[in-house]
């Protein structure tokens, strides 16, 4: 039997060896459309090839790619287990030709795969072609030999191909199988056509026009091709089974459920084995993804599809969580083709467990009031809208969730009712919240965030994607268009750019309208706690809402911002590890240039700990380690040793972030809480330096440091100041600590030199000569020895005057230095004129002369100064003054 990995593996190998280039599944999130709410088809992540606006270095492209369907107007979601080939999650098996070959190849590669690598009787085959389309009814007779009855003319648009209203088109061409007349049903375009006997297992899309207008369609310059075959139909095919949940595949996935539930899987709740195995699919690789839960968007259908499963297995007598027991047989089935299902393993698996676990405490209450509410209805009745609602906001029962509750009793829900009171509520909201406080200077953000919801944020995996423009507000004032010049505030249903929160400052970065406008973002800030706020000017042209715009983000500055955030996570751990789990994060800033962490310590780090601090993180990044991430609530997060960020605030459910130690062992270097962008592996932060440490406030000190890059340029200018230094010296590097020190050593001789040199100058008279002292004359009776120097530090001046005391006994001393303009004054008095004299008095006077205020001081030493230096000698002549009236009194 050929296995599902068979299948897969034969149709990728077929066409790589027809020059084909095997290109990897795109993720469920499509970067290229933001008006898909997933990827559903193999041609998505090719959209922009085939209209010319991107360009690969292939011509030729095939792909197994993941698809979904299971929002917006592609939702198979209320069928899947019911029916045999309903999926949230499928396949697609593709190949493409960007304007190489067109139908006839196109054709021969599909006969030739299917009658002959897959071995599929042609007698068993059938096609369908447009009515319009002779040319590929020709072919398949030429080629496969098809005689005219299997070769089915259908009118109707389900066999005419269009990526929307304008763009790309063409006519397609189906492939069916026969599985014989013991199957009821009909060939295609019978009126028994949705029988099981004839089943389409791949659609080839012949894109040959341009849909210009309604009434225009030109011939493309370049036809292509488009194809698509979902594996699982496929797989039932040559597994000769009639139920894609019979493939093997399904079944094992089927089988360990079953196990796992302690149920038969083909008795009474075969229904619930199909949808768990179904939406272990969807939710699993939508979560390796990014999309996590949530009530907005993409995170509400995961939530929805994730609380159908988890009901069902409620159904089945599972009182433990059981989807995350079975990530395990998933990553057997399918990670060698999707190595993300291991890559977020531990995402998925905690993911998993933490919603069934919430959701479990809930559920119980709820069906009983289900129960309750639905016990007086017979088949045909309608359950409230209010009561539908109740289930919602009280029990996380989503609405489609109740419906399937009530489907197999034949119970409507009233839709009209449920909506009325979802609307009540919000008014509700709206009330309260016009009143709190400062929320009121930013009621646009509010309205908006009401009129167009939350923005999806897409850069954990991805630096560029495609989003919708849904507001703009320029001015503080909505508006419908902002023209070049415009400081605008842009908001889109999804994007790339991180809002500013938990320290980590937002991305900037380049939004374009392709042939419109483009605006530069310069800072990205996060509003409400989920509405994304682009904050930039329109360069060129204009934007408006509704516009469908690439994001694209200053990638060099995003992955600096990551190394510093990812480094202050291995900083934290380092610092706690080196001075002790008393430390704790009291503040950060990430940005691209730098990290600033403040933390709790009592006093100033000394050399060997920021040493040891540097040489744990640096280990930590040369270990080259995963970052993973794991989604939990916060109270079992810090239970399992994740350190809470100070400032943040945290909802139901957090993101884990651990990097560096042993991921198998679940032992790791740092583990935290925090929904910041981050590396992939800590080698890629390359290595960190601090470069600052202080305090900023009592017990709180701060760290500063460079990573990667910034780390190098900043050992790279401390390496040109050194050679520069060891230039100028005239030594090597090594040998500078040496140098330095002797010229301290001589700088400090010199200087002992120059002070004995001043004494002697001031001491010796107009003569400058030692011998013949200081200049004296009598005041009063008493001894006065006063000078102006030149260019003498004022803190020399003390020195001076105690050795002119010395020298002469007794005596009044007064010194007056003037430097750069300003004077300093000390005046010195000997002990046996205390009594008669102050220095106090003597200095004040001095000092008034030169514009200073006051002075201080003993009563035989003291000083002053003044900013008018060039009144140096009325200062002496002052005090000399106040000396004489001081005798005389």
């Amino acid at each position: 039997m050929q296995t599902a990995k068979d299948i897969r593996k034969t149709f990728l190998d077929f066409f790589a060896a027809n020059g084909h280039e095997i290109v990897p599944s795109s993720p469920l999130v499509p970067r290229n459309d933001p008006t898909l709410m997933f990827t559903n088809a193999g041609m998505v992540q090719f959209k922009n090839v085939f209209t010319g606006q991107e360009h690969r270095p292939y011509s030729r492209a095939t792909t197994s790619q993941k698809c979904v369907r299971a929002g917006g107007k592609h939702n198979d979601l209320d069928n899947v287990g019911y029916t045999a080939r309903h999926h949230t999650f499928f396949e697609m098996l593709g190949n493409f030709s960007f304007g190489d070959y067109f139908k006839d190849e196109a054709i021969k590669l599909a006969w030739d795969l299917i009658t002959k690598e897959y071995g599929l009787p042609a007698d068993k085959l059938l096609v369908t072609v447009h009515s319009s389309d002779e040319d590929a009814a020709a072919l398949w007779r030429k080629i496969a030999g098809l005689p005219d009855e299997k070769i089915i003319r259908i009118p109707t648009s389900d066999n005419f191909w269009m990526m929307g209203d304008t763009g790309p088109c063409g006519p397609c061409s189906e492939i069916f199988y026969d599985h014989g007349p013991s199957i009821p049903g009909g060939p295609p375009g019978s009126p028994d056509e949705d029988g099981d006997r004839f089943i389409e297992i791949w659609n080839l899309v012949f894109m040959q026009y341009e849909q210009l207008s309604a009434n225009e369609r030109v011939d493309l310059p370049k036809p292509s091709i488009d194809t698509g075959m979902g594996l699982e139909r496929l797989a039932a095919v040559l597994q000769g089974k009639h139920d894609n949940y019979d493939i093997d595949l399904m079944r094992n996935l089927i089988e360990a459920t079953a196990k796992a539930a302690g149920t038969d899987p083909e008795g009474a709740h075969k229904v619930s084995h199909r949808v768990i195995a179904d939406h272990l699919r969807s939710a699993c690789f939508l979560i390796a993804d990014g999309v996590l839960p949530s009530n907005e968007g993409r995170g509400y259908v995961l939530r929805r599809i994730m609380r159908r499963a988890m009901r069902h297995a409620h159904l089945m007598g599972c009182d433990d969580p059981l989807l995350y027991k079975l990530v395990p047989s998933l990553q057997g089935e399918m990670s060698d083709a999707f190595p993300e299902l291991d890559r977020a393993g531990a995402l998925i698996t905690e993911t998993l467990k933490l919603e069934e676990s919430r959701f479990k405490s809930m559920l119980d209450r709820g069906l009983k009031l289900l129960e309750d509410e639905a016990a007086g209805l017979a088949k045909g009745g309608t359950l409230s809208g209010d009561v539908a609602f109740k289930l919602y906001d009280t029990y996380g029962f989503p609405l489609d969730l109740t419906q399937d509750a009530l489907r197999a009793r034949g119970i409507a829900v009233d839709t009209e009712g449920f909506n009325a009171a979802m609307e009540r509520q919000r008014a509700e909201a709206r009330k309260a919240w016009s009143g709190s406080g400062e929320a009121v200077t930013e009621k646009v953000w509010f309205e908006l965030r009401e009129k167009v919801g939350a923005t999806e944020f897409l850069g954990y995996s991805a630096e560029q994607a495609e989003g919708q423009v849904t507001a703009l507000v320029v001015d503080g004032q909505p508006t419908d268009t902002a023209k070049k010049g415009d400081e605008v505030s842009l908001i889109a249903n999804q994007s790339p750019f991180y809002g500013e929160s938990g320290g980590q400052i937002g991305d900037t970065g380049v939004i374009t309208v392709t042939d419109k406008g483009r605006v530069r973002i310069t800072d990205t800030q996060k509003k409400l706690g989920d509405m994304t706020i682009h904050i930039g000017t329109v360069e060129e042209g204009e934007v408006a809402v509704g516009d469908l715009a690439s994001f694209a983000v200053d990638v060099t500055r995003r992955d600096a911002i990551r190394a510093n955030h990812s480094a202050t996570h291995l900083l934290h751990a380092a610092l706690r590890r080196t001075l002790g789990d008393h430390v704790t994060q009291k503040g950060s800033l990430v940005a691209p240039e730098r990290l600033r962490f403040d933390i709790s310590h009592p006093k100033a780090l000394s050399a060997d700990e920021i040493r040891e601090i540097e040489d744990e993180v640096n280990a930590a990044i040369r270990a080259n380690a995963p970052v993973t991430t794991r989604l939990m609530d916060p109270e079992s997060a810090i239970e399992a040793g994740a350190m809470a960020l100070f400032g943040e605030k945290y909802g139901e459910e957090v993101r884990v972030v651990s990097m560096g130690g042993d991921a198998e062992c679940d032992t790791h270097f740092s583990t935290e809480l925090c929904g910041g962008t981050h590396v992939k592996r800590t080698g890629d932060i390359g290595f960190l330096k601090i470069i600052g440490e202080g305090a900023v406030g009592s017990g709180v000190r701060r760290i500063e440091a460079v990573t990667g890059v910034g780390a190098l340029d900043y050992v790279r200018q401390h390496d040109m100041i050194l050679a520069g230094a060891a230039e100028a010296l005239r030594a090597t590097p090594g040998d500078l600590t040496n140098r330095i020190n002797a010229l301290v050593e001589d700088r400090k001789r010199l200087e002992r030199e120059v002070a004995d040199l001043r004494k002697k100058i001031a001491m010796g008279g107009a003569g400058g000569g030692a011998a013949s002292g200081p200049a004296i004359k009598e005041v009063g009776g008493i001894p006065f020895s006063g000078r102006v120097l030149q260019d003498v530090p004022a803190k020399e001046l003390k020195g001076m005057v105690d050795e002119m005391k010395t020298q002469l006994g007794s005596a009044v001393v007064a010194l007056v230095a003037v430097t750069e303009g300003k004077a300093s004054l000390v005046v010195g008095v000997t002990d046996d004129l205390k009594a008669k004299v102050s220095a106090v008095d003597l200095v004040r006077a001095g000092s008034a002369a030169v514009g200073g205020k006051g002075g201080g001081g003993r009563p035989d030493m003291a000083q002053a100064g003044g900013p008018d230096g060039d009144k140096a000698e009325a200062a002496l002549a002052a005090i000399e003054a106040a000396l004489g009236e001081t005798v005389a009194a």
